[in-house]
């Protein structure tokens, strides 16, 4: 039996340029993956650029994705990463429109082992799930899970929504359910249990885990969920429709901007390189807001509905998809981006000039009116003690502004709001690397966690750090993270107290009471209390639930 079953799933393993392949048999065809070694040195397999949709080209563009076509007789060549979604990027030959597709890893294909789902971050604009920039396999590999990472489309041709049924808008948002029904249809045959899915996301990604948290369309798909540094829920507004950024991207291109009919059909005529070339520019001005494309409630043409009602109402009711869940964020989430901002003097003034207008594009709340100022008001009194801003002596204080707006609030209000519904942990992590997406340009030296960090020992993210030995100091944090979310992945409980790296922390559920949550440092410390809850007791005053 053992053999036969071996027979039916791998078609032959052979040595090819020194390198040891492999192919397994789906519904869809034979899919050739290339042997890797994890970074403790366990071999495993790796199927990359796998499509899981049609590319969305021509009529297809800024429409729902198609689900691929079987590709027999032929056998696909999965050893290599494909293409990114286009966005502004340095190597433009690596990107393409044909970009739906995702990569497996899995080191046994005769046993169904729990599976995890990488959505990427990159605020709905860039990112990817490709090995070789920021979501090697590497770390996890070690553990005893399937890993799959994903692309989804992103910006315009992603997310253009015109309130009209010519771009309904939240593509990417459909083509990660469509990447997560091709992964019940045919993990089986790589070794992964359709039936114990975690989806898995970061920043924008986490945005979307918990939309998918709340989505018809998404239901059954996955068992468990991890959200880290971001959430659908907080400050912020939905709509139906980004029309003014679609008419942005007409002009730009030289589109008619209406009647949006001829805008759409004349967008879906541009090249690739024409909405590349043109993201910059997108931005209300030097990249903000953070979160410029935004998913949308959309409106009913018939359609499958990926959000079809106000968020906050559908969590409100609790008419969710009830799943175990981790959530957290970082001690200094988006703390660089505030020291940047008041390191340029012209940025500086800026904002002291004019802070009301200003930190409602960044902080991502309702502009222009009586209420906008007030907020500002009462945000630079709390945080900035109404004092000007200068460099260096504000960057703390408005660091954590800047972090609390756009992501700690969110994170804030959606555990506030998910814990009446489902069990949840918590965490802060406040672990100080060698390496960080912010390193100190005067003294060399990084300050803390920061927005994105935590990835670097999840993952292997081979543009910033060397693979981790060892004999690293990286080595316990990697440790103590990947067994942690493989727990997790296994039976919806970070907990193990008979892993040696585990076994001396308790990681409780939290609740309102208690408010309890695991600090990630160089230890693993229990707290109560909650997470910044002074910080967060004044958003909570400012944006009450309607």
């Amino acid at each position: 039996m053992i053999l036969l079953r071996l027979v039916s799933m791998i078609c032959f393993a052979l040595l090819c340029n020194g390198e040891q392949t492999i192919q397994v048999d789906t519904d869809l065809g034979k899919i050739k993956g290339l042997q890797m070694t994890s970074r403790l040195g366990k071999n495993f397999w790796a199927f990359r650029g796998i499509r899981y949709a049609k590319a969305p080209i021509g009529e297809l563009r800024f429409q729902s994705p198609q689900p691929i076509e079987v590709w027999k007789p032929q056998i696909y060549d999965a050893t290599t990463d494909g293409p990114i979604c286009p966005q502004a990027h340095s190597d433009i030959n690596i990107i393409s429109e044909d970009c739906l597709r995702l990569n497996i890893y899995t080191r046994d294909l005769n046993s169904l082992r729990p599976v995890l789902v990488f959505l990427h971050p990159g605020g709905f604009y860039s990112g990817s799930g490709r090995s070789d920039f920021a979501a090697g396999p590497q770390n996890l590999m070690d553990r005893d899970i399937v890993l799959v990472t994903l692309n989804y489309r992103l910006g315009s041709l992603g997310f253009l929504a015109t309130g009209t049924s010519d771009a309904i808008g939240n593509m990417g948002l459909k083509d990660q359910v469509t990447a997560l029904r091709w992964i019940q249809k045919h993990i089986g045959k790589f070794g992964g249990d359709s039936n114990s899915v975690t989806l898995w996301g970061y920043s924008a990604g986490s945005f979307s885990t918990g939309l998918h948290m709340m989505s018809s369309m998404s239901k059954g798909l996955f068992q468990r969920a991890i959200m880290m540094s971001s959430a659908p829920l907080g400050q912020f507004n939905f709509k139906d429709n980004q029309l003014e950024l679609a008419q942005k991207q007409a002009q730009l291109l030289k589109c008619p901007d209406k009647p949006i009919k001829d805008m759409v059909a004349c967008l879906k005529t541009k090249s690739t390189n024409d909405f590349v070339n043109t993201v910059r520019e997108m931005f209300e001005y030097a990249g903000k807001p953070i979160y410029n494309w935004l998913p949308v409630i959309e409106p009913d043409f018939g359609q499958d509905r990926f959000i079809a009602e106000d968020p906050y109402k559908i969590m409100e009711r609790g008419a969710i998809n009830k799943v175990p869940l981790i959530i957290g964020i970082t001690e200094y989430e988006f703390y660089y981006v505030a020291y940047y901002i008041l390191r340029d003097a012209a940025e500086r003034e800026l904002f002291n000039e004019d802070f009301e207008k200003l930190a409602p594009i960044h902080l991502l709340y309702e502009r222009n009116t009586e209420r906008s100022r007030q907020i500002s008001k009462m945000l630079r009194e709390k945080y900035l003690n109404n004092q000007p801003l200068a460099f260096p002596e504000s960057v703390e204080k408005f660091g954590e502004l800047y972090s609390d707006g756009v992501i700690g609030y969110s994170y804030h209000r959606f555990l506030d709001m998910v814990i009446k519904h489902v069990p949840v942990f918590t965490y802060l992590t406040t672990y100080k690397g060698r390496y960080s997406h912010f390193t100190n340009p005067t003294s060399n030296q990084t300050k803390g966690a920061m927005h994105h960090d935590e990835l670097f020992y999840l993952f292997y993210v081979p543009i910033r750090t060397p693979l981790f030995s060892e004999t690293d100091h990286e080595n316990e944090i990697i440790e103590r993270l990947t067994r942690m979310w493989s727990e997790f992945a296994k039976k919806g409980n970070p907990n193990d107290s008979k892993d040696a790296h585990l076994k001396n922390i308790q990681w409780p559920i939290y609740t309102d009471t208690k408010k309890e949550y695991l600090e990630i440092g160089d230890n693993l410390i229990k707290k109560s209390g909650g997470v910044f809850i002074d910080r967060f007791q004044l958003w909570d005053s400012l944006f009450p639930l309607k």
